[in-house]
């Protein structure tokens, strides 16, 4: 394995890269059985794709991919790590193993963390060797927090806000964010929102069912102004996620903006079960081909994701459901696996995604028919500008190989993609190590998927309120029932 290292070597090698999974389908650098079972799992379900498609496809290169999933007041983040090897300049000289004092060689772990997997190979036009170098000669490493900093300084120099340092706590925290059971507010907060130039908080951008948010009262589009009274209006999300999080039990004061109206909320801690999906039957009158639709709403892509979709697909075929309604709005990803295996179920053939590094595209990711269990059925992709990551890939996937009819605004448009490494102390790294393109090979990076169609203003986000439109036709938020499948 690539960490922990005890030393340094003089130039880097070819690293040996297992997919190795914990419960949030991290890519943990160290030897625990279940990951292992899980790594396993998934590169049995995956396939590298080797034959050149095109003159931007170059042989598969070994990946594994994964998500960090920030649970309960975190983004989820989709990731992956290619596997690369690099040789060391010819002008650097690593220091003697006996210059090296605990804190350097957690540094160099740091520094080879990045060097092997940053999908920016000019270092945003530095030489990363260089660094190495002088900051093993210039910054003091004296203290554990002296070294955290200066791993903090060294990533500052790339520019990328995606790439960060986990101190320990933080590292641990995110662990425990895609299982079923969560501990915290119930909260997925977007990035930060502006007006007219200027932050002006972090977007909540969903509010878990039944979660300590969602009884009081917090909704979708609701702005985070302060937590415990420091403002967040120059919050990072993920220092957000931090405060967010804590012990059950404890209690978080925010204050929050609905629309014009400003509230101080105190939210206490919770843990209990997250179930991703939720679904009904809506039976629209007069309608004949698509009179009973089946709608099911996917809130995040967690460890159960997947396996719920085929339950609430085969429940809702025993009502005689002869077509479907997918709702992603405000869903911020997780998973990737879960996400590639639902896209699985709706298609039975096609590109999923293509992997990309600085050099084109890396690896491919398709369906094949064995696990397709609702190809044929009239579809419907609902997304907004909270749909992002691991969300983004299956509704571009859904659109692009024209499985589904996409409706809503465009989404958020995150297509860089992060992995995170264990270091050796219990902290971690959360590396940009890659991109990814649709089907139709569009770069959704800041862009988004974008829709074939809009949906009304006043539509609503909720199972209930979505039937209630379909039947209503007098209603400002109707949807034509006889239209709503059509691709033109």
């Amino acid at each position: 394995m690539l960490l922990p290292m005890r030393r340094p070597p003089a130039a880097p090698s070819r690293p040996i890269f297992r997919p190795q999974f914990s419960s949030l389908g991290l890519r943990w650098q160290h030897g625990q059985a279940m990951a292992n079972r899980q790594g396993a799992e998934f590169e049995h379900r995956s396939r590298s794709v080797a034959r050149v498609r095109g003159s931007t496809m170059a042989r598969a290169s070994p990946v594994t991919m994964d998500s960090v999933s920030v649970g309960f007041g975190r983004r989820v983040i989709v990731g992956m790590v290619l596997a690369m090897s690099l040789s060391a300049p010819t002008y650097y000289r690593a220091p003697p193993s006996s210059a090296l004092t605990e804190e350097n060689l957690l540094f160099l772990e740091a520094w080879r963390a990045v060097d092997r997997a940053y999908y920016d190979k000019s270092f945003n036009g530095q030489s990363w060797f260089r660094y190495r170098e002088s900051a093993l000669r210039g910054e003091p490493m004296n203290t554990r927090e002296e070294t955290y900093a200066a791993i903090k300084k060294m990533l500052s120099t790339l520019d990328d806000p995606f790439t960060r340092f986990l101190e320990p706590e933080k590292f641990k925290s995110l662990r425990s964010g895609t299982q079923g059971a969560l501990t915290g507010v119930g909260l997925s907060i977007g990035y930060p929102l502006a007006l007219n130039g200027s932050p002006a908080g972090l977007s909540v951008m969903s509010a878990a069912p039944g979660g300590p948010a969602e009884k009081a009262g917090i909704l979708s589009g609701d702005v985070i102004l302060a937590i415990d009274n420091r403002t967040a209006e120059d919050m990072d999300i993920y220092d957000a996620a931090d405060r967010l999080q804590g012990p059950e039990g404890s209690s978080v004061d925010l204050t929050i903006r609905s629309g014009a109206d400003t509230r101080h909320v105190v939210l206490k801690r919770e843990r209990y079960t997250l179930n991703p999906v939720r679904s009904r039957m809506c039976e629209i009158p007069g309608s004949t081909d698509s009179s009973k639709i089946g709608y099911i709403k996917l809130t995040t892509f967690n460890q159960n994701a997947a396996g719920s979709v085929k339950e609430a697909i085969k429940k809702l075929r025993e009502n005689n459901v002869k077509a479907f309604v997918l709702d992603l709005r405000n869903n911020s990803g997780g998973l990737f696996p879960e996400g590639i295996e639902i896209a699985k179920i709706w298609m039975d053939k096609g590109v999923i995604v293509y992997i990309c590094d600085s050099r084109g595209v890396r690896d491919i990711y398709e369906a094949d028919g064995a696990s397709t269990i609702a190809a044929s059925e009239p579809l419907v992709v609902l997304v907004n500008k909270g749909t992002a990551s691991a969300s983004e890939i299956l509704a571009g996937a859904l659109k692009d190989n024209k499985r589904a009819v996409v409706y809503g605004e465009p989404t958020y448009g995150k297509g860089k993609i992060q992995s995170v490494f264990a270091l050796s102390d219990g902290s971690g790294l959360a590396v940009t190590v890659a991109r990814y393109e649709t089907p139709a090979h569009t770069d959704i990076d800041k862009v988004g998927v974008i829709p074939d169609r809009p949906l009304p203003a006043s539509f609503p986000t909720d199972e209930d309120g979505f039937c209630s439109c379909l039947k209503d036709s007098a209603s400002p938020c109707n949807l034509n029932a006889a239209r709503l499948f059509a691709r033109s």
